[in-house]
């Protein structure tokens, strides 16, 4: 199981990835949201932003996100770990529900493109 620490540094690389994304993907995140990432088996969530093309996290929570943030992802600590070592397709991972994306309906099209 992915610990903590593990899951902010592959959230840290996420969003290193993200600034030398080129076209769609880019377009994609340039976005200015409030995002939670809820690492379901640590019972724990990140919250911050997608702003500027990066993922800015400004806290560490126990438990579900308390507030309802414009993009939420959900996903265990491993499945998290493994998406960002481009171990695990994020696509098929969202279809088979083993990583929940939940957003606006033009912010859901706007980040089809990182699919």
């Amino acid at each position: 199981m992915a610990t903590m620490a593990e899951c902010r540094s592959a959230l840290d690389r996420l969003s290193d990835n993200l600034t030398t994304a080129e076209g769609d993907v880019r377009s994609a995140t340039a976005l200015d949201r409030s995002l939670s990432c809820h690492i379901k088996d640590l019972a724990i969530t990140f919250t911050g932003r997608l702003k500027d093309g990066r993922i800015e996290v400004l806290d560490t929570i126990e438990g579900p996100p308390v507030e309802k943030a414009e993009i939420r992802l959900t996903m265990t600590g491993d499945d998290l770990v493994a998406m960002v070592n481009g171990e695990l397709n994020f696509a098929r991972a969202w279809g088979s529900g083993r990583v929940r994306l939940e957003a606006g309906f033009r912010d859901l099209l706007r980040l089809r493109t990182l699919l």
